[in-house]
Parts: structure tokens; sequence; C-alpha cells
């Protein structure tokens, strides 16, 4: 490995000294300089190699990637999302699943910012979205009961229809605001 970094130094030293006038000083300092910048894009080169053939290890600190204004993502180190699903999608191909699973993120961590994700139960609670759906949920179930009804009685004509049950109530979350 050495040996090429030699041979590459003095392939470039004597390419540049022979379009300049340059001393033995000069010169010596010259391939002392560039040997130690290939040295180093060298060695830079082989972490990002290493960094690169590991592709499941994260950007950052899974910690350090959910913040309570933003959330940062894993796979590409970008910062700055609000939420992380539509990222996922277009740049990586990737749904969240896949992601929790790649990094081993735990199912309840969210894969929004903790800022954004209260501010939408706040818009939820203000707006009574839970009252409206408790009521979209009530009107679904005695559709599918009424709906019911007429098509036992068609298709069991010679047996006695059975007597539908009454729809339960859907169950509701109650959804505590934090102060």
């Amino acid at each position: 490995m050495t040996a090429t970094l030699v041979e590459l130094t003095a392939g470039i030293v004597s390419s540049h000294a022979a379009g300049t006038e340059m001393s033995s000083d000069d010169l010596i300092q010259e391939i002392n300089r560039v040997f130690t910048t290939l040295k180093k894009l060298e060695s830079e080169g082989a972490t990002a190699a290493e960094g690169a053939a590991a592709p499941g290890a994260p950007a950052m600190p899974i910690k350090k990637a959910f913040q309570n204004d933003q959330v940062c993502c894993l796979i590409c180190g970008k910062t700055g999302f609000k939420t992380l699903t539509r990222h996922l999608k277009q740049a990586h191909d990737m749904k969240p699943g896949q992601y929790r699973k790649q990094f081993n993120i735990p199912a309840t961590q969210s894969l929004t910012a903790k800022n954004y994700s209260e501010a939408r139960r706040k818009a939820a609670n203000e707006n009574n979205l839970a009252a409206n759906l408790e009521k979209a949920r009530a009107v679904r179930a005695a559709k599918k009961g009424a709906a019911a009804k007429p098509l036992k009685a068609k298709t069991a004509a010679a047996k006695p229809a059975k007597v539908a049950k009454a729809a339960k109530p859907a169950k509701t979350r109650t959804v505590k605001a934090k102060a």
C-alpha cells in the first residue's frame, strides 16, 4: 500500500515540477506535503468504506435522532423533519416498519417530532374529533346491523330468523391533555 502512495506521490510531484521551477528544498517540501495528503485521504477512505460496508449502522445515535422539535433520518443523516414517513418512502423506498426493524427502534417510539405530535393531539381535542369518530362508528354499526337482518331473512326462508343482537357501543379512548 505504501509503495503505491510513493508511486502516486512521485507522479504528482514530477508532473508539477515539470511545469514549475522548483529548488531542491521546494521539491522535498512538495513531496512531503503530497505524501501526507495522500496518506490522510487513504485513511479517510478506509473509514468511509467501513461505514458504507455496514448499511445497518445508524448515521447518529437513536436518542439524538428523536428530538422535541425535529426528527433525523438514521439512514442518510438529514435533519429537520416533523415526521419521517414521507421521507422514508420518497428517499429510501422504505416503510416505517422496515425502518424500525433495521435500527431496532421500539414500537412505542413515534417517528414524529414530539412537539408536532402534541400539536396534532391538541388540535384533535379542540375539534372534538373523538366524539365525531364515536358517532361515525355508531352509525356504521347500526347500518351493518340493519343490512344483516334482511340478508338473513332472504337466505334462510325455511329456518326461523335469528334475532340480531344490539350493536355494542364503540369503545372510546379519552385522551388526557398534558399540562
